[in-house]
């Protein structure tokens, strides 16, 4: 079912911070299915920006787990560490259009205004350690998701000025997904809704770089028996490869889709099959599924 306008450019970007799990086996699967049902293009992007956070092998584990599940993307793999001069030069661009500025203040004196920074700091700017931020105006950022319906946000009440690099140098994540996004020619994000809350800042960034702004579909995560997201920091299980027909048909009966003829017995036909039914307005709408 192709869509009108630009051809379908999706993606899936975990970072290295462990092994999949079935949680992030369950976006994987949407984005991809997603992609393939506009005849679009499937992307991987390891964001591997954050070195004090990455496992060592996790890269390898993830796409390992990704070729077991038969989602195979579209192209070369892209590397974020390897877009540094691509960030530099939009800080550059955002700098000289007076969007940005120095910040030495810090989480804990931002914890008083629920960790909202607005305009003047509240620490006096410490020249051997700042942040950038992005500016916040008053504009409120509307958008519809594709699942959760009509999202708004008022970017200096609700969101505040962004950090785009940190006061360690590293790029933040908010600058880096928005460039590489632009830069591949991003026209659909599936995710999950843990990410939501981030969708305005990156619509704003967009604005700000005069980009277009993709369409954004955020489904629900998977949640342990205690209510909390499966995610590697609280050590989800790696997924196991050997099982990776019942993951993916696990993962289809999370996103509400119809149950794949018993005869498919490898990933790759029911891929076909799933590709073929994908329904969108099946996706439970609402932010928590019990994994």
């Amino acid at each position: 079912m192709p869509q009108n306008g630009p051809k379908y450019v999706g993606r899936f970007a975990p970072s290295p911070s462990g092994p999949l799990h079935i949680g992030s086996l369950l976006a994987a699967l949407a984005s991809y299915l997603d992609a393939k049902a506009h005849c679009g293009t499937w992307l991987l992007r390891i964001e591997d920006i954050d070195p004090p956070r990455e496992e060592q092998g996790a890269a390898q584990s993830i796409i390992d787990s990704l070729r077991c599940h038969g989602l195979i993307w579209d192209g070369e793999i892209s590397w974020q560490h390897q877009h540094s001069h691509a960030f530099e030069q939009t800080l550059e661009t955002l700098l000289h259009a007076d969007e940005l500025f120095q910040c030495s203040c810090s989480r804990r004196q931002l914890a008083r205004n629920n960790g909202l920074h607005q305009r003047p700091c509240i620490a006096p700017l410490n020249p051997d350690s700042f942040a950038l931020r992005l500016k916040a105006d008053q504009r409120e950022i509307h958008f519809i998701d594709r699942l959760q319906g009509p999202q708004h946000e008022h970017m200096s009440n609700a969101v505040g000025d962004t950090i785009l690099k940190r006061r360690d140098g590293l790029y933040a994540y908010q600058l880096a997904v928005v460039v590489d996004d632009i830069s591949s020619g991003i026209t659909d994000i599936v995710r999950g809704v843990d990410l939501l809350d981030s969708t305005a800042r990156q619509i704003y960034l967009q604005q700000k770089l005069s980009a277009p702004t993709p369409r954004y579909l955020h489904i629900p995560v998977l949640t342990d028996t205690s209510g909390d997201k499966l995610s590697k920091q609280r050590a989800a299980p790696a997924l196991d490869n050997n099982l990776s027909v019942s993951n993916i048909r696990r993962c289809l009966q999370h996103l509400g889709q119809p149950t794949p003829p018993a005869s498919l017995k490898n990933c790759e036909d029911i891929l076909h099959w799933a590709t073929a039914h994908w329904r969108v307005e099946d996706i439970p709408a609402q932010t928590h599924i019990l994994a």
